[in-house]
């Protein structure tokens, strides 16, 4: 095959994987992914003239990811007490969903209740707490910032009696910790508006027979320390898995065994198309 050939049946396959991937199916997403794929190992083939040469460029996709948790990730220190504090909102050309967000929240009867924050290293996160007495529901807009990056998510979250939190979100990545297993988790994606995902809890109580009357009462006197407590119970859940560890100064940092469990969640993240 002639250097233009080659080019022009790589550009294809990029472009191929570049419309698959812009559809809404699932399957063809996932088509699109491996077009990606396809194209890596294109690549390394043409270039080398050696087609073994492919499956290293293939490789990057899944050793690259190793890089930033050996060199960053390891090193980072969460402090065993990162207690929730009162924080300013962020400014609105920074994050301009944030009026819209409440406003919606707002006109479904939800009455804004305080805004926290924590922040270490090189992360902040903004959180501003909503909730509706009638329906014993929480609603928290979630801002995080991660050096440059930055995302936001819908938490809706109903407190039972039990001890269990029935929470509905679009949190838009996968977890880079477990979960306590007192959560149930009702997930979402990330193009549905407030009023779907609060419906859409609606329907996940119903669908488990939890009721109003399973609920606990929002007492706003307690809330800090309510989600202060799940913090807490999320980081001893993670040491007790393996996925954390702490050291003799208290800190708390990712093990081996917790890398291993990132790397396979970033995986997941590229093959899961949201």
């Amino acid at each position: 095959m002639t250097p233009t050939g080659k080019f022009l049946l790589i550009a294809g396959v990029f472009v191929l994987s570049l419309a698959l991937r812009s559809l809404g199916g699932i399957i063809t997403r996932k088509l699109g992914v491996l077009g990606f794929l396809a194209t890596s190992f294109l690549i390394g083939w043409f270039v080398s003239d050696w087609w073994p040469m492919g499956l290293v460029f293939v490789s990057f996709w899944l050793v690259w990811p190793w890089y930033e948790l050996i060199t960053r990730v390891k090193k980072i220190a969460m402090p065993v007490e990162n207690p929730l504090r009162h924080k300013s909102p962020p400014h609105p050309e920074f994050f301009p969903a944030l009026g819209e967000l409440s406003d919606e929240m707002e006109q479904e009867g939800f009455e804004h209740l305080e805004d926290l924050g924590r922040e270490w290293d090189e992360a902040q996160q903004f959180f501003r707490i909503y909730h509706k007495k009638g329906e014993r529901v929480q609603a928290v807009i979630c801002l995080v910032e991660q050096e440059q990056f930055a995302f936001y998510y819908l938490r809706i979250l109903s407190r039972a009696t039990d001890g269990t939190v029935w929470t509905t979100w679009n949190y838009p990545f996968s977890l880079n910790l477990k979960l306590s297993p007192d959560w149930r988790i009702n997930r979402e994606s990330g193009d549905k508006s407030f009023l779907e995902l609060i419906e859409s809890h609606r329907l996940f109580l119903a669908g488990n027979a939890v009721h109003e009357e399973d609920l606990d009462e929002t007492n706003p006197d307690q809330l800090h320390q309510q989600l202060q407590g799940e913090q807490s119970s999320q980081i001893a859940h993670n040491v007790t898995a393996g996925i954390l560890r702490r050291d003799p100064d208290g800190a708390i940092r990712y093990t081996w065994r917790g890398l291993w469990f990132i790397w396979v969640q970033l995986l997941r993240d590229f093959v899961r198309l949201s």
